[in-house]
Formats: structure tokens, C-alpha cells, sequence
């Protein structure tokens, strides 16, 4: 539960104390002392789905969105015209916006892991960095796989005690069978976490399960021969090694409920992104069901090209209000807390007095503990509690368009916003406070990202 004009203590990186204010000011009376007001103390929020080095492409694609195979393309055409330094100018802006918006861990998939990572490390962000991994010709897995090899041992160079390297096989119809195998397989050798997008549109369905549709045309238009496996994109992975990898699924949208048994089962966690489904036209993933069935969710921005904002506040009210579309026919959840200090940091998922199929508490877990569970980080994140790292997001509280207050948890995910942030805290270093990035010229990266936004505008693609 929520703790009324509490407190949390913080030595270094790691939080000392929870509690209310006296009790925690009695143990360390000589400590400096931060009073925020009228204010909710979370733990930071986690993004467990994002593509930070698109930061410079919102907006660029909103022509291609009805039609995901051009959008797809044209994201394609971009960011190979992109170099790698501008894919570091235009992730190290997401990282600004992310921090802006309370955002301390990202779970960010990457074209260039290395120049994401460089991003991360500039604005103070913690982070697991996902390297993506293309090919859908059986005939180049080997290759494609030697290149991912020979890309994160690049990128383990730059792995410190806030960011680390995965692996991220794009999509079933971007990646062969024989592919993901041999990345399913050094992922479990090296120990990699594992992230992959799945079941995310009704084009891939297609795909998979009849092998028609502009994924399968776009093949054979390659030469490259594709034989619908005739199952789900979930019972694909399952045959082809990936959910013995435990992985991160983004979206999982078109599933039903023998596929969530396989997620349940193989202990994977799923990114929801419901803006960026919803902007897509690709649908809304069952995340009342999700909760329901006992699979780890964690709430996701997906990239700005396809959602125009990275705002997990917002994500979650709009994660929340999706399911209650389904009002009565959901399974009902209700509100479990990442504010709440637990001896086993789980939170409260269930209660006989829900009312609705997701509560505040419940998105708002999601947007924490969840998160951290996705990215295997909640032995360190994901919830106020003594021992854990002091990854804090700060949200003022105080707002006309917040007052008055009945329930926190309720103000927060109904009434608040990234914009409602006052501090931003990794590790117990400020790197976000009332309106100040602190380690980074924002004003210069901006400029620097209007420059490469206007070289792309003018690009032959565009």
C-alpha cells in the first residue's frame, strides 16, 4: 500500500530505508534531506519495449501506416541512410525524452547496439540493449549469426553496471527457422537475455499460418522460398527454440489462449505497446488476460516512429483504459502496486474485491516491477525496498488536473503524465530535475537532430 509523507533513504547507489518520513528521518537524522511536496515516490519507471535510434523519425511514416509492409519499408530505407553516428544523436535524444518522463530502464531494441549503448551511457540511463539480428534466408543464417556474434562481442566492451548487451532476432517473418535456432542457442550459451517481436499484426498470422500476404510476396519477390509452418507465430517459436530462451515477446496481439499456456509455461514476459498497436491498426493485445494467466507483463513505448511520444505514464492510462473495453468479460485483476514495499517484492496481482478488469495499481506495476521482471533486473529494480538500486522517478502530485486526490494510484495512471515528473534518479544519481537533463547539451542534441530529420526529408525515399 501506499505509504502517507514517506521517505526513502539512500546510501550510494543502493536505497538504505523506506518508510514514513519520521520514522526514516529518526534513523539517519544527520542525512541531507529532499522534500518534494505534494509528490508520489515510485520506483523508476521501466520501458520494456523501445527503439530509441528512431527517435528521428516521428512523424516520418505516418503516410506508410496503413499499410505495415511499406511502413516497415520505408523505416528500412531510413535508417540504412542514417549513419552511425547519427543513430547515436537520434537515440541519445530518446534517452533525454525518456529521462524527461521518468523513465530510468530501458529494454531497447537496436539496429547498432553499440551507438544505443553510447546514447544510454551519456544520459545516465540503466539499460539492456538488444542487438537485432535479420534474415530470412535459410541459406545465410550461419553468416548472419557469425556477424551477431562478432556485434556483441563489439558491444560487451561497452557493458557496465547499468547497461548490458541481448540478442534480438527481429520478427517470424523476418528471420529464418534455421536463424533463430542458432541465435535460441547462443543465447542459452552465453547467457543473453532474448528479445523478439511476435504476433504482433494479422499480416503475420497470415504469414505464418497460410503463407500468403505481403510478408510471404515480399520473399518470393527475393527468390527466397517460404512453406508456412501452418501454426501460430508462438508454436513456430516453441519448434524453433525460442521460448527455451525465456525471452522478452513484444506485443503478442494476435494469441489465443493456447498460446499464452506456451508463454506461461516457457516463464517468457510480454512488452505490451498498446499506442503504438492501436496506431498501427494492428489490434489490442489481452492484457487483462495476461495478467490473468499469470504472465509477466511489462508495459512498453515501442519507438516514437510508430507511437510519437515516450510516455509510460500515458502508456499505462492507455493500457488500462484497453482493457476496460472489455468490461465484464474480462477475468478480473486488480490493483497491484510497484510503490508498495514487499519482503518478496512481488506486489498484490489479486483480490476478491476487483472491480475492473485492470486497476491503476495493477498498470502501474506493470510500468515497474513488471518492466524490471522482463528484463530479469528486479533482484536490483522494479520496487522501493531496502537493498534494492535507488532507481527513483519522482511525479509531482499537485496539479489542478490532478486535484483533488482520492488514490494515488488512481492519480497517477488517470490524471498524470511524463510531464508531472520532477526528478529522474539511476542508481542514485540524479540525471533528470525540474526541467534539467544533467549530463548532456539537450539544446545542441536537438539541433543536431533537426539535422539529420531534414537530411532524411530530403533523401529519395522520402
Amino acid at each position: 500500500m501506499p505509504i502517507d509523507d514517506g521517505a526513502v533513504a539512500i546510501d550510494g547507489t543502493k536505497i538504505v530505508a523506506v518508510g514514513p518520513k519520521a520514522e526514516v528521518v529518526t534513523r539517519f537524522p544527520d542525512a541531507q534531506a529532499f522534500d518534494f511536496g505534494e509528490a508520489a515516490i515510485l520506483p523508476g519507471l521501466v520501458n520494456t519495449h523501445s527503439h530509441l535510434e528512431l527517435t528521428v523519425m516521428r512523424g516520418f511514416l505516418e503516410s506508410e501506416e496503413h499499410d505495415f509492409f511499406a511502413w516497415l519499408r520505408r523505416l528500412t530505407l531510413a535508417r540504412i541512410a542514417t549513419t552511425d553516428d547519427e543513430l547515436r544523436i537520434s537515440a541519445t535524444c530518446g534517452a533525454i525524452e525518456a529521462a524527461r518522463a521518468g523513465i530510468t530502464c530501458v529494454g531497447d531494441s537496436s539496429s547498432l547496439a553499440s551507438e544505443t549503448l553510447k546514447a544510454l551511457h551519456e544520459v545516465g540511463l540503466r539499460g539492456v540493449v538488444y542487438q537485432e539480428s535479420f534474415g530470412p534466408d535459410p541459406k545465410l543464417a550461419s553468416e548472419n549469426v557469425a556477424k551477431l556474434n562478432a556485434q556483441i562481442a563489439d558491444t560487451q566492451r561497452l557493458e557496465n553496471n547499468l547497461l548490458q548487451t541481448g540478442v534480438s532476432p527481429h520478427a517470424p517473418y523476418t528471420v529464418s527457422g534455421l536463424q533463430l535456432e542458432l541465435i535460441s542457442r547462443m543465447a542459452i550459451d552465453q547467457k543473453l537475455p532474448f528479445m523478439m517481436h511476435a504476433a504482433e499484426s494479422k499480416a503475420e498470422a497470415l504469414f505464418m499460418q497460410k503463407g500468403n500476404g505481403p510478408f510471404a510476396d515480399g520473399l518470393r519477390k527475393r527468390g527466397i522460398e517460404w512453406k508456412a509452418p501452418g501454426t501460430s507465430s508462438l508454436e513456430y517459436l516453441l519448434r524453433h527454440g525460442v521460448l527455451d530462451t525465456k525471452p522478452l515477446l513484444a506485443h503478442c496481439i494476435t494469441v489465443d489462449d493456447a498460446d499464452l499456456e506456451l508463454i506461461r509455461q516457457s516463464g517468457a514476459s510480454v512488452a505490451h505497446c498498446p499506442k503504438s498497436n492501436a496506431k498501427l491498426g494492428h489490434g489490442r493485445a489481452a492484457f487483462a488476460k495476461f495478467v490473468s494467466k499469470e504472465i509477466n507483463v511489462g508495459l512498453g513505448s515501442d519507438s516514437v516512429a510508430s507511437n510519437n511520444t515516450c510516455d509510460l505514464l500515458e502508456e499505462a492510462r492507455f493500457a488500462t483504459l484497453l482493457a476496460r473495453l472489455d468490461w465484464g468479460t474480462s477475468p478480473r485483476v486488480s490493483r497491484g502496486s510497484g510503490i508498495s514495499v514487499h519482503s518478496d517484492q512481488a506486489g498484490a496481482l489479486h483480490d476478491s474485491r476487483a472491480r475492473a478488469p485492470i486497476e491503476a495499481g495493477t498498470a502501474l506495476s506493470a510500468a515497474t516491477l513488471g518492466g524490471a521482471h522482463a528484463l530479469q533486473l528486479d533482484d536490483q529494480i522494479g520496487a522501493l525496498a531496502e537493498g534494492m538500486q535507488a532507481d527513483i522517478t519522482i511525479v509531482r502530485l499537485d496539479g489542478v488536473h490532478q486535484q483533488p486526490i482520492h488514490n494515488p494510484f488512481d492519480a497517477l495512471i488517470f490524471s498524470s503524465s511524463g510531464r508531472d515528473v520532477v526528478m529522474t534518479m539511476v542508481a542514485g544519481k540524479e540525471i533528470y530535475r525540474e526541467g534539467q537533463i544533467l549530463a548532456v547539451n539537450e539544446k545542441e542534441l536537438r539541433q543536431q537532430l533537426a539535422a539529420v530529420r531534414c537530411k532524411l526529408e530530403s533523401a529519395p525515399f522520402a
